[in-house]
């Protein structure tokens, strides 16, 4: 069971693994895009491929769904990247169901771990497999495996890595399961819990008041989706939403919060409390991704203001 790319390499790897997949559940086709074409999902582009059984409940107590799932007869559920199921289908196997998470459990419970781990400057992260319970992501664990952030890790390179360990690490909790090696262990409790929450519009935008470290995390972990995002008033007076992909930091004494330093080459710096960050690359509403020097070319940003 599962929607996005992410999930898409851990079909692979069940695939690829010998264990026979009796079925796919996926979300139903969407519009999607400024055409709003109809659009499959990545799981089901995938499973239509390999010929693979494949349901697209609307509602997952529909007991229409619920029916020709239970006549799969399969021993076991493997959610990626999913919905939240209902007890009457994460109970439903014999063997019961799991998910697999990309952060280390307990930390990082939530819809977006990896953009939280980057953002809040962890040094790593990982991937979970952990039985589905009537509690979000507080199932048993049953396998974890760790890796290091890498200072220029983004969102994006992040999702890519922790999409092919997630993919190993089912695999190796199938066989597990299926030799009887594996047991769930308790999730341990932890004083401080950092939670990993959907990420909506208002929470990307940039806090300029914050320190310059702390913003270039915060880029990094919305980079590239759904990018992080800065507003300024140009020289028609005109209010401006940028997404801003990629920045870096130089400490200074001499910084003014907010304030824009150009010479219509480079968007040489914006104050921040303890110096300036850099912005390497952005993108207009509307337009494409674009380096700050291919933006200059187009744009006099001498009398714009950022917005903080």
């Amino acid at each position: 069971m599962g929607t996005p790319d992410f999930a898409v390499a851990s079909l692979d790897a069940i695939c690829a693994s010998g264990h026979k997949v009796v079925g796919v559940v996926t979300v139903p086709d969407r519009p999607t895009g400024r055409g709003l074409k109809v659009t499959a999902s990545p799981v089901k582009q995938y499973a239509l491929q390999h010929n693979l059984p494949l349901l697209q409940p609307e509602r997952l107590r529909d007991p229409d769904f619920q029916s020709a799932l239970q006549a799969w007869g399969a021993d076991i559920f493997v959610v990626v990247a999913f919905r939240m199921l209902p007890q009457s289908v994460w109970a439903m196997p014999p063997m019961g169901t799991f998910n697999l998470h990309a952060s280390l459990l307990p930390q990082y419970r939530g819809a977006a771990p990896i953009n939280w781990a980057i953002i809040n400057g962890e040094k790593e992260t990982g991937v979970t497999t952990f039985l589905l319970n009537e509690r979000i992501d507080e199932g048993s664990i049953l396998m974890q495996q760790s890796t290091p952030i890498a200072p220029d890790d983004t969102a994006e390179t992040l999702h890519d890595r922790l999409a092919e360990m997630g993919s190993r690490l089912v695999v190796q909790t199938l066989d597990g399961l299926a030799d009887g090696s594996l047991h769930p262990q308790p999730q341990p409790t932890c004083e401080q819990l950092r939670p990993a929450p959907k990420l909506f519009k208002p929470d990307c935008a940039i806090d300029w008041n914050l320190p310059g470290q702390r913003i270039v995390d915060f880029v990094r972990g919305l980079s590239p989706y759904p990018a992080a995002t800065m507003q300024v008033v140009d020289s028609k007076q005109m209010t401006q939403t940028i997404k801003v992909y990629e920045v870096s930091f130089e400490p200074s004494p001499n910084s003014t919060i907010g304030q824009l330093i150009t010479d219509n080459k480079t968007v040489k710096k914006v104050g921040v409390r303890d110096g300036f960050v850099h912005i390497l690359s952005l993108q207009m509403s509307g337009k494409k991704r674009i380096t700050v020097q291919e933006f200059l070319r187009g744009y006099d940003v001498s009398n714009w203001k950022i917005v903080i």
